[in-house]
C-alpha cells in the first residue's frame, strides 16, 4: 500500500501545485526580487506552495483512514491524524497571511506556536527516549485534561510535552531558516521522511502504520519537488517551509521518538542554524534577522550552483540517514558528535576562504 499512497500523494500535489501557482498569482502572493542582498531569483515567484503538500497529505490520509485501518494499525490513532491536519492547515493559513501581508516576528511565531500545541493536544507525546548508554529513560506524565474530542481527552502532560513542543519548533524554524536556495528544504524533508520510511520498515521497528503514512508525506513533497528545483516555478512560502518542519518533527515522535535519526538527517542545517544564531549574536544583531550567513549561501557565494549546493546538502542527509539504519543509539550519538565537528571546522574554513578572497556572487541570494 506504501507505494500506492505515494504514488497518489505525488500526483494530487504535483497536480495541485498548478492551482496553487495560478491562486497566488491572482491574489498576488509573490516572492518579488528585491536588492536586500538575499535573493537570487530574477522575477516574481508564486509563493503558498506548501499548500500543494498540505492538499496532497489531507486528501490521501483522509481518504486512507476512511477506506482502511492501514493508518491506525499501531499506536497512531484516527485524533493524532485529525490534530495533525489541523496544525497542518494552521500553518497554511498563517503563512499564507505572512507571505500576503509581510507580518512582524511577533504574530509570525503565533501560529507554528498554536500548531505545536494542537498537535500535542491531539496525542503526539513522548513516555519514553532511549538511553544511549543504555536502557530507556522513562519520562513521568503529570496529565491536564483540557477538554473531549470525540472519545479522545485533549490533554497535555508534563514533561513529555514540553520536549515535542521544543521539539517541533526546532524542527520547523530549521526548515524555515534552510529554504534560501531553490529545492533544498524540499530535498532535506524527502530525505527524512523516506529514512523514516524505511526505518518503519525494518524488522527491528516494523510499523505498518507509520510506513504507510510516511509514504504519504514522502509522495507530496517529491511531487511539490518537481516544481521547486532550480529553476523553480514555486516557492514553498512561510507556511510551506514550517510545514516541512512540522511533518518531520511529528514524523520522528509517531514513529517512537526517532529524533536521534532526524538529528542527523537533518544535522548540517540544524547545526547550520545554532551557528548562525551565534554570530549574529556576537555581532549585535537580532537573531532572527535574515542574512547571508547560513552555509548554503557561503557555498553559493563561493561559485556553487544552485543544484550544486541541493546535491550536496542531500547527499550529507542521505548518507547520514542510510547510516541510521544500521547504527545503534550509542554509535548515533557519536555520529552526531563527530558531524558537530566536521560542521564547526568546516565553518571556519570557509571564514578563512572569504577572508582571503570576497563573495563571488555578492547581493544575490534568497532567505
Amino acid at each position: 500500500m506504501s507505494i500506492i499512497v505515494a504514488l497518489a500523494s505525488f500526483l494530487i500535489s504535483a497536480f495541485a501545485v498548478i492551482l496553487v501557482i495560478g491562486a497566488a498569482r491572482r491574489l498576488k502572493i509573490v516572492d518579488t526580487p528585491k536588492k536586500d542582498g538575499r535573493r537570487v531569483h530574477k522575477k516574481p515567484i508564486p509563493l503558498l506552495g506548501g499548500s500543494a503538500i498540505f492538499i496532497a497529505i489531507l486528501i490521501v490520509t483522509t481518504i486512507v483512514l476512511m477506506r482502511s485501518d492501514a493508518l491506525v494499525s499501531g499506536e497512531v490513532t484516527a485524533a493524532h491524524y485529525i490534530a495533525l491536519l489541523i496544525s497542518m492547515l494552521i500553518l497554511v493559513i498563517g503563512g499564507g497571511l505572512d507571505d500576503k501581508f509581510n507580518l512582524k516576528p511577533q504574530y509570525q511565531i503565533l501560529f507554528p506556536v498554536l500548531a505545536a500545541l494542537v498537535a500535542i493536544g491531539g496525542g503526539l507525546g513522548v513516555e519514553k527516549l532511549t538511553n544511549p548508554f543504555g536502557g530507556v529513560l522513562f519520562l513521568e506524565a503529570h496529565t491536564w485534561d483540557l477538554f473531549k474530542l470525540g472519545a479522545h481527552n485533549v490533554a497535555f502532560s508534563w514533561p513529555g510535552d514540553i520536549i515535542v513542543f521544543l521539539w517541533l519548533m526546532g524542527m520547523m524554524y530549521t526548515t524555515k531558516l534552510l529554504d534560501g536556495l531553490d529545492g533544498l528544504a524540499t530535498s532535506i524533508g524527502s530525505v527524512g521522511a523516506l529514512v523514516v520510511l524505511l526505518l518503519a520498515s525494518t524488522v527491528a521497528y516494523l510499523q505498518p502504520d507509520i510506513v504507510v503514512f510516511a509514504a504519504i508525506v514522502f509522495g507530496a513533497l517529491i511531487g511539490f519537488l518537481v516544481w521547486n528545483m532550480h529553476p523553480a516555478k514555486i516557492f514553498l512560502g512561510e507556511g510551506g517551509a514550517l510545514l516541512v518542519g512540522f511533518v518531520l518533527g511529528s514524523l520522528a515522535v509517531l514513529s517512537g521518538g526517532k529524533v536521534a535519526t532526524l538529528l542527523l538527517v537533518m544535522g548540517v542545517p540544524i547545526l547550520d542554524v545554532v551557528w548562525v544564531m551565534y554570530r549574529r549574536r556576537q555581532a549585535g544583531r537580532k537573531v532572527s534577522k535574515a542574512d547571508r550567513l547560513h552555509l548554503h549561501h557561503r557555498l553559493y557565494d563561493l561559485g556553487m550552483t544552485q543544484r550544486d549546493v541541493v546535491f550536496f546538502y542531500t547527499f550529507l542527509a542521505s548518507m547520514f540517514g542510510v547510516m541510521t539504519l544500521f547504527l545503534s543509539s550509542m554509535a548515533k550519538l557519536i555520529a552526531l558528535i563527530g558531524l558537530s565537528i566536521v560542521v564547526l571546522a568546516g565553518a571556519f574554513f570557509l571564514i578563512s576562504l572569504e577572508k582571503k578572497a570576497p563573495r563571488t556572487r555578492k547581493g544575490q541570494g534568497r532567505s
